[in-house]
Formats: structure tokens, C-alpha cells, sequence
């Protein structure tokens, strides 16, 4: 089956581009938007509307085949990409992607993906935006699946020597700012996993000694015991605290294991896991941070398992991490990765190290990388994967929770 066009067309995301680094330094929440000046070159507001593109490929046979282009709600923070304009990538796309693609053989998903995410742009001497090489992966993995007429998720199993599988992967969902109302729809929708929390300012969300996560986690348990539709559920909990606990204690690793030690009373008996514990501002010193922290947790029979994510953006990071154990859990944040073939290549490789895979993501995806992204956990088995798009649990846990369910009564009717 060859490709005979590719077109492409601007889009909107589930969620905004932040810019991290003006709200750390105390940007003022205004109603839906943030108060402040722009820090991260390319903002031009500390919140702005998030961009996409959707990359159709035209097979021959009339089929159409598409994945969307997009970025972290935090772009050009942590060692990522800039920000992701679709007025600035399309004309790449076209100048130098479409030549590349049109009149190709759809022979292989693994080859084609790595093909495009080493691609050299000419214009500068470097690879292509980590949005670009991720949206247009996504197309070629569906281009393959439909040329073979078979899933997705099919495809990459039948590639990388893995198994579909048959039962659901757990289901990671976010609260964003509203923190204690979409708990309750988590609840209530049974979510395996929950809340994020974007726990992102000490003096507002933290509390300067941690006291009012240490709140949070209280109520946290206390409402899953309130609002559990069984008595076999107990979900896992899991907040992201970006860096804060190191800000609040200083970095001193000491006082942060005995905060440990206080939330894992709060969440008993529920699990624990804390992402993004501190934040060294760089790659090695970060590594080496989230190693230590992650010793003393296990050295002192703390129940808290700490996941990696600031600084363990490629594929390379996350192998780093993973061989250096700097973490229980790495997050595979599924857009900074570039070509979806990484995103397989690294939940394998966590697998393998007996590290967590937690296949993640931003809420600012779309509903079309979410799909895909579906795909990719069900023939890699990640032990959780994230809701997206969008922040909160409506949206986005309806769209991945559906593909999934689509994926396992597929394969059930096929066997049958």
C-alpha cells in the first residue's frame, strides 16, 4: 500500500501552554488564565491556548490515515522543545516531511518511525520538533495498521515481539486546580489511579512545612472511604508535586524522608506515589536526587514510591534513570519522546530493569494522540497509563477508557 499525499491541518488541544518557570516565581491565578509576565522564551503570556496538527496520509486506496502533532503543557521547561506553534511547523511539514512520505511503501510501522524521528532538517542541521516527530508516527502506525487492515496496537505487538493485552490497563486520572470536586467524579467512575493534584506552589498548595498536601492526602483517603461504589476498590493514589517538597525543605533529604513518613500514615492504607519530589534544574543533579531519595524510601521501609519526570524527558533520559534505579516509577511523557516507536521502546526497556512504566503524557494532547497512545499501552502493558487530554477527569478518561474497551471487544469478537 503506498502514500499518495499528506495534508495537514491546524488544531486546539485539550488544555493551555504554561509557562512553569513564571508560575514557580509566584505568577497570580486569574480566573482561568495566570496574572505575571512570560519567563520561557516563545510565551507571550504565562497561559496561551494550546496548538496541534493533525498529519493526514492519503493511502492509495482511498483510506485516510492521521495522528495528531502536539506538546507538554509545559513547554520549553525542564530541557524540552520550544513552544509548538502550528503557523511555524506546518510549512516544515510540508517543505521537507511530505517529499519524504509521498509515493513511500507502507512495509513497516518500525522502520518508517524511525526513519522519520532521525530526520535532519536541512533549514537548521537538527532534528524536528519532538511534536512533529510524535504526530506524524502516530499517522504512519495507523497508515500501517490500515494498509494491513488490522489494530493499531496489533501492529506494534506484531513488530516488537510483544502481546495485546487482554484485560485493561490501569487508568491514571487528573484533577488539575479542581482538586476535591473531580476526586469525586474519579470515585465514582471507579479510576484506578488518581488525583495529580498539580500540586505547583509551596505557599498555596504545599503549605510551607507540607501541611497542606499532608491535608490533602488526609482527605484524600478519608473521601475514597466515603465515596467507594465497592469495598474492593482502592485506588492508588498519586500527586504530582513539582518540585515543591524539595523548595519547602531544602533540598535536604533528611526532612523529606521524615515527610515521607507523615504522608504515608495520611494515605494509609492506600498506596502512595509522589511525582517529582525536587527539582535540581538539571538533568545529572536530578538523577542523581531522585537515586538517593529513592534509597532512603526503600532503606526505611517507607511505603511511597517516588516517579521521575522533570529532567527524564527522551529516551535516553528515561534509560539513564532507569539503569541508575532514580525512581520506583518512570513517567514516559509520551510527547516529549518524538516518534511514537520511543514510547514502545521505553516502557519495554523500564519493563525489563523491573523499574514502574507509567506511560503518560500531558493534558494537553488531543483526542487523537490519546487513541494512539491507547494502542501503544495495550500491546506494551505499562502498569498505568494517563487520561488525556484535558485537565480533569471528564474528557480525557472517557476517551482513553473507551478506545481501551474498543481494542479488548475487538480482539474478543475476532477469537470467538
Amino acid at each position: 500500500m503506498k502514500i499518495i499525499d499528506v495534508v495537514c491541518s491546524k488544531g486546539r488541544t485539550g488544555f493551555f501552554f504554561d509557562d512553569q518557570r513564571a508560575i514557580k516565581k509566584n505568577a497570580v491565578p486569574d480566573g482561568a488564565t495566570y496574572k505575571g509576565e512570560p519567563v520561557t522564551e516563545g510565551f507571550s503570556a504565562v497561559r496561551q491556548a494550546g496548538e496541534s496538527i493533525s498529519v493526514m496520509i492519503i493511502l492509495e486506496d482511498g483510506q485516510v490515515a492521521h495522528g495528531d502533532c502536539a506538546a507538554v503543557q509545559y513547554s520549553g521547561a525542564g530541557g524540552r522543545d520550544p513552544l509548538f506553534l502550528a503557523q511555524d511547523f506546518i510549512p516544515v511539514i510540508q517543505k521537507h516531511i511530505v517529499p519524504v512520505l509521498k509515493g513511500r511503501e507502507l512495509q513497516s510501522f518500525k522502520a518508517l518511525a524511525e526513519e522519520i524521528d532521525a530526520f535532519i532538517n536541512p533549514d537548521t542541521g537538527k532534528r524536528i520538533h519532538t511534536a512533529l516527530r510524535y504526530g506524524i508516527t502516530q499517522a504512519i502506525l495507523d497508515a500501517v495498521a490500515k494498509s494491513k487492515k488490522i489494530l493499531m496496537a496489533e501492529v506494534i505487538a506484531e513488530e516488537y515481539g510483544t502481546t495485546v493485552s487482554d484485560r485493561e490497563i490501569p487508568i491514571f486520572t487528573q484533577s488539575g486546580d479542581e482538586r476535591h470536586t473531580n476526586v469525586d467524579k474519579m470515585i465514582i467512575k471507579r479510576a484506578d489511579v488518581l488525583p495529580h493534584g498539580l500540586i505547583n506552589n509551596v505557599k498555596t498548595k504545599l503549605g510551607e512545612k507540607g501541611e497542606l498536601l499532608l491535608q490533602y492526602v488526609e482527605w484524600l483517603r478519608e473521601r475514597v472511604e466515603a465515596l467507594k461504589p465497592d469495598e474492593g476498590y482502592q485506588p492508588v493514589l498519586h500527586i504530582d508535586v513539582y518540585g515543591t517538597i524539595g523548595l519547602a525543605f531544602g533540598n535536604d533529604y533528611h526532612r523529606m524522608i521524615e515527610y515521607f513518613r507523615q504522608l504515608e500514615k495520611a494515605a494509609h492504607p492506600l498506596q502512595l506515589r509522589i511525582e517529582g519530589p525536587i527539582d535540581m534544574e538539571e538533568r545529572e543533579g536530578q538523577m542523581f536526587a531522585l537515586k538517593e531519595l529513592t534509597h532512603r524510601v526503600n532503606e526505611n521501609n517507607i511505603n511511597i514510591q517516588i516517579v521521575a519526570d522533570e529532567w527524564c524527558n527522551t529516551l535516553e533520559d528515561i534509560k539513564y534513570f532507569a539503569d541508575n534505579r532514580a525512581g520506583h516509577m518512570i513517567q514516559i511523557k509520551t510527547p516529549d519522546l518524538g516518534g511514537i516507536n520511543n514510547i514502545i521502546e521505553a516502557v519495554l526497556y523500564c519493563k525489563e530493569r523491573g523499574i514502574g512504566a507509567y506511560q503518560g503524557g500531558t493534558c494537553n494532547e488531543t483526542d487523537r494522540s490519546a487513541q494512539i497512545c491507547v494502542h501503544i499501552a495495550m500491546a506494551t502493558q505499562p502498569d498505568q497509563m494517563l487520561a488525556k487530554p484535558g485537565m480533569g477527569v471528564d474528557e480525557g478518561f472517557m476517551i482513553v477508557y473507551n478506545e481501551m474497551q474498543r481494542i479488548l471487544a475487538l480482539r474478543r469478537a475476532r477469537n470467538n
